[in-house]
């Protein structure tokens, strides 16, 4: 057996400013996917991956009872296919921000959910909350609060604009161009992120001030102002603000910065060949680059291997 295919995403703007409302935008990206699969002679990782499903299902069955309206899940389908060695056989790096999690719920989600909402129906915005809803309850398995909206986008595959908590929209982009020299790219920092860990730190640093003030008049202006910039397709404002917020990030976050980009990411503010930002998380996994003249970038990052996301 093998299950439809999901895809990993990318959160072009948003990250932590959504936690308190900003904009945000989402993108499928189609490099990485995963499916559920059963074979007939698991390797040692795919055992690992069915024993996480076992436990991912347990939590399943206590949240349709304890939400029976919110959700229900054909149970007896689910353990029987564990039970015959079901994994979730999967191309997207864990703990990187491409939303490893947010493809696996969305595959267990398009399998087993009863009565659910899908892809083919007008999707209206009470539907992409309502589903934005029961995929954060079920990603706060792996994560311990999450937004859903990593399997909102894998489960749907299209762009997803947040405008606020309570207002999304799936989004259309400008298209991509294959001659311009304008780049979204990801870099691979080589270290494994872990979530929660970078969000205690900013819900701590939440709790100065100073911080939240920062967070409001210049995070969120930049976020905001970016999103609106990248679906206008204004590309000269939206590098002055992608240099704003590169430039608040790295003032203001840090512990979420691997250390030894510290440096690289201010070359790229100083030169403006390329400007750096947090992919998800961070505390490693990707880093999120984006650059008016992809080769300058190239040769200014010439130790890293840059991995284009889109062209314009």
């Amino acid at each position: 057996m093998k299950g439809p295919l999901f895809y990993s995403k990318i959160l072009l703007f948003g990250e932590y400013g959504i936690i308190k409302d900003s904009k945000g935008l989402s993108i499928p990206y189609n490099f990485y996917n995963g499916a559920l699969k059963v074979d007939e002679n698991p390797s040692e990782a795919q055992k690992k991956s069915n024993h996480n499903l076992r436990k991912f299902s347990e939590y399943l069955a206590t949240l349709h009872q304890e939400q029976p309206s919110l959700v229900s899940f054909n149970m007896k389908e689910l353990k029987k296919d564990i039970e015959k060695g079901m994994y979730f056989d999967s191309s997207i790096p864990q703990g990187y921000g491409v939303g490893s999690s947010g493809a696996l719920v969305a595959a267990i989600y398009d399998k087993y959910a009863l009565n659910k909402i899908t892809v083919l129906e007008n999707l209206s915005r009470e539907k992409l909350l309502k589903l934005k809803n029961i995929f954060g309850q079920m990603e706060s398995f792996f994560h311990g609060k999450s937004s859903g909206l990593d399997p909102l986008n894998s489960y749907l595959s299209l762009p997803i604009l947040i405008n606020s908590k309570d207002n999304i929209e799936a989004a259309g982009i400008p298209s991509q161009t294959t001659n311009g020299k304008g780049a979204v790219f990801l870099i691979d920092s080589g270290i494994v992120g872990e979530t929660a860990p970078m969000v205690n730190i900013f819900m701590e640093n939440m709790k100065q001030e100073g911080f939240r003030k920062m967070l409001k008049d210049k995070f969120i202006k930049n976020t905001d102002a970016c999103v609106d910039d990248f679906l206008r397709g204004d590309v000269k404002s939206l590098f002055s603000n992608i240099k704003e917020l590169s430039h608040t990030v790295l003032d203001n976050f840090k512990p979420m910065i691997p250390k030894q980009f510290h440096k690289l990411w201010k070359e790229g503010i100083d030169t403006g060949n390329y400007y750096l930002k947090l992919c998800g998380s961070g505390g490693g996994g990707y880093i999120l680059g984006f650059t008016e003249d992809l080769e300058k970038a190239r040769k200014a990052l010439h130790n890293y291997n840059l991995e284009v996301v889109y062209n314009f």
